[in-house]
């Protein structure tokens, strides 16, 4: 059983060192632990940093490429290099790495796919109350896409089984970790989570600017990935909403011929019927964004079979 713990760093000289010196050296049913730094474009002595703390395993970036390509980057040199548990976490150290070997229990005992460290953000005192209620918010709107029952869905210190990083297809910019729960949830594996408590802040996030941006990146990111494996659910529910709302002009004439009422009302009943033909359109959207739906099934399916052959049983 080998462990590999990869490391996104985005000129993390400074913190690198703490993150490397408190991850666990021994895990009970783990025979060997790897350690893979991703330098995403760094300009300072990140990788300098990493060899010099006996990091063998490093995958270089000339130029930043994102989060969700650096994690892409990682699993794919992971389980090349014989990974069967895959651990994210992050180079500034916000996350308790002493805490990996309970982050991979549940997968060792076959008891989840996916682990999701939950942050306990209620209890982090550098966020903002804006910052801990649009965490729970988001949280449970992913976990309503994903059909999962996770408290902190956005966390970013993660195990995953090599079966489940081979099942997932990461297509987003952005960030990885909303997508891969709602794909995770669409596929049916097993996906749990385990509280820490996360260290003290040592810098500001380098993924967005802003909470509003991460609100709109996320949201953009969530909406995608629903799209992409329930469209309709999407199309059809919109369909509907159409067709009741183009009806209610046809039912309001009707009820005023029916009082004898004078007038044509013909602006309503041009509204009404505008409305149908785009409930209409809205549902032939529906079905051919499910067969779309059917097709990448089955070239995932595929792209399982040929990933299988690429990186062993």
């Amino acid at each position: 059983m080998i462990v590999f713990v990869q490391i996104p760093c985005l000129n993390e000289e400074t913190t690198l060192p703490l993150v490397l010196a408190s991850i666990p050296r021994v895990i009970e049913g783990v025979d060997r632990i790897e350690i893979l730094v991703i330098d995403d474009g760094s300009t300072d002595r990140t990788v300098e940093v990493a060899r010099a703390h006996g990091v063998e395993h490093i995958v270089q970036h000339t130029r930043n490429r994102g989060l969700a390509q650096s994690f892409k980057d990682g699993v794919d040199y992971a389980l090349l290099h014989g990974a069967d548990i895959v651990v994210n976490t992050d180079g500034d150290n916000q996350y308790p790495q002493d805490r990996i070997g309970d982050l991979v229990q549940p997968i060792l005992r076959g008891e989840a796919d996916i682990v999701v460290a939950d942050r306990q953000t209620a209890l982090i005192a550098h966020f903002s109350p804006f910052k801990k209620v649009m965490q729970r918010i988001g949280s449970r709107v992913v976990n309503l896409a994903a059909g999962t029952d996770l408290p902190d869905a956005a966390s970013g210190f993660r195990a995953y089984s090599k079966t489940s990083l081979i099942r997932l297809n990461v297509v987003t910019r952005f960030s990885y970790c909303m997508e891969t729960i709602i794909q995770a949830g669409y596929k049916r594996l097993a996906i749990t989570s385990i509280p820490v408590m996360t260290n003290p802040k040592t810098r500001e996030s380098r993924l967005f600017r802003s909470i509003g941006e991460h609100m709109y990146q996320s949201g953009v990111t969530i909406t995608r990935a629903y799209l992409m494996y329930r469209p309709y659910v999407v199309f059809a529910g919109l369909g509907l909403l159409l067709a009741l709302a183009g009806l209610t002009p046809f039912v309001r004439y009707a009820v005023l011929l029916w009082v004898d009422d004078g007038g044509d009302h013909l602006q309503s009943l041009l509204v009404g019927a505008t409305l149908l033909m785009g409930s209409l359109l809205s549902f032939a959207i529906g079905v051919v964004a499910d067969l779309t739906r059917i097709n990448r099934t089955l070239n995932e399916e595929t792209l399982d079979y040929l990933k299988l052959q690429r990186y062993g049983d």
